[in-house]
This record gives C-alpha cells, structure tokens and sequence, in this order.
C-alpha cells in the first residue's frame, strides 16, 4: 500500500526509502520484493540491531529526536516511521518530526496507535496521547495527511484531490449540505 501510494503522489516509481526506527529492518525485504534496485537505508536507537544488521541492511544509529538535525545526503521519497512514535516522549516526537518533514520528498507512512485504539502488544512505555495531538503537531512540520497513516508535504499535498483533504478542516456551516 506504501508504495502504491508514495508511486500515485510522485507520478514515478518510488527509488529510496528511510526507515526511521526501523528495529532489524523488517520494511527492507518487502521493499526490495516492490522494487528491487531501491535504496533501504535504516535508523535505530538500538546498538545491538545496529552491530548486527546495521552493514549487511543499511542500517544507522541514531535516536528520534537527533533527526532535528541529521540530515541524509538525500531527500526521501518514502519515510517510514511505524510503531515508534506513540513509545517517544512529546519532545522527542517534535524534535524527530522537524527531520522527518525536511527529509521527505513523497510520502511518510506514520503507523502510530492514540489513545482510544484497541492496543495489543507491548504497551511498556506507550504513550497515549489524543489524535489531535498528532495532527498538530504533523501539522506544525507541514505535514498533511492523505488517508491510511500517510502523510506527505505541502509540495505533493497540491496533488491530493479535495475529498482527501477534507478532513483536514471542518467546512464551515454554509457548506455543509444535508
């Protein structure tokens, strides 16, 4: 679905992809299935998945909130940042999302739980906040969000129909029709 989405707003097949948290780099297999010859490059926190993937993958160390400032030699036409955000403190979250945005050149698949999902798994460390607080704060990078937990730039935001980007603000009472 990623990269159907991410090839649909750029108009071209995908070429490079930043897995931000991306633990062993489990996004890279199915990446390179899609797209063979693509660019995986992965960031993680953990100094063991590192040591032991981290050549063989592509795989980085860094934390969530050094993305305020670590920039890559390329702009990204697919991030992916899944089951990340909703275990990071709200500092972290705004400092990783400064890169994220600056980084992206199509689309971001943000995969994050909030507070009224049904949530199965490890819940040490999670963090629920409201949905609305992810969308301002999406919001204040310049992120849009497009459907299915991806989001994209203002740049690319231009191609999303009306309808996608409805939800966005709510119409104002005259334009709502019953």
């Amino acid at each position: 679905m990623v990269v159907a989405v991410a090839e649909y707003y750029l108009g071209r097949p995908i070429r490079n992809v930043l897995d931000v948290g991306c633990g062993e780099g489990l996004w890279r297999a199915p990446f390179r299935a899609l797209r063979p010859g693509i660019d995986y490059r992965g960031l993680d926190a953990s100094e063991y998945a590192v040591a032991r993937y981290g050549r063989s993958r592509q795989i980085g160390l860094a934390r969530l909130r050094e993305l305020e400032w670590l920039r890559l030699d390329t702009c990204f036409d697919v991030i992916v940042c899944t089951n990340v955000l909703h275990y990071v403190r709200a500092n972290e979250v705004r400092a990783g999302l400064v890169g994220i945005a600056d980084m992206l050149g199509g689309v971001a698949f943000m995969e994050t739980f909030v507070r009224g999902d049904d949530v199965v798994g490890d819940r040490a460390d999670y963090v629920a906040r409201p949905a609305a607080w992810y969308l301002r704060e999406f919001a204040r990078v310049g992120l849009v969000p497009v459907g299915s937990h991806c989001y994209v730039g203002a740049d690319l935001a231009a191609r999303a129909s009306a309808l996608e980007l409805a939800g966005r603000t709510p119409a104002p009472a005259d334009q709502i029709s019953t």
